[in-house]
């Protein structure tokens, strides 16, 4: 049986009501970030459904503890996460012209969208394209001794060129 925060689940009932839903996530279990290699954790929050201007929004909440591998040093690190965003449901995009810029719009086709679908994006859009630790954390950046290394000579192979040109 699939967990509640999987399924899709009906926008309009949920922000009529005023519904609010809570969750605990392991990344594993999310399609598109468990295509990122290396990936792991999970995060917890809460969703509260309301109907603004006959709109649906979803205010998500969410907190946690990610896993990525730095792509300086590739060993593994954590990243703390921590977002609060609201989030406006449409059944198409038409609908999403008159949006307050505060509002994300998202499509919820069909008038559902699970919970585990706005935890996913939102951890998509949170989390850095390339993970690196922070400064003088990776293991890659620090010399044997403890400092800094020294940063590696540029390199310009082109430095030259106009001068080449100009000997016609």
């Amino acid at each position: 049986m699939s967990p509640p925060w999987s399924k899709p689940l009906d926008v309009d009932r949920l922000s009529r009501g005023g519904a609010e839903v809570e969750f605990d996530i392991l990344l594993a279990a999310l399609p598109r970030l468990a295509s990122r290699a290396g990936i792991g954790g999970s995060v917890r929050g809460s969703v509260r459904f309301e109907r603004r201007s006959g709109v649906a929004i979803a205010d998500l909440s969410l907190a946690g503890a990610v896993r990525l591998h730095c792509q300086r040093c590739l060993q593994a690190m954590e990243l703390a996460v921590r977002s609060t965003v609201r989030v406006a449901l449409l059944a198409s995009a038409e609908e999403g012209g008159a949006l307050p810029e505060e509002i994300e719009p998202m499509l919820a086709p069909d008038g559902r969208i699970s919970v585990a679908d706005l935890v996913e994006e939102e951890l998509l859009l949170a989390l850095p394209i390339v993970a690196l630790h922070e400064a003088g954390a990776c293991p890659a950046r620090t010399a044997a001794d403890g400092r800094e290394p020294a940063p590696p000579e540029t390199q310009r192979p082109f430095a030259r060129l106009g001068e080449l040109l100009s000997h016609k």
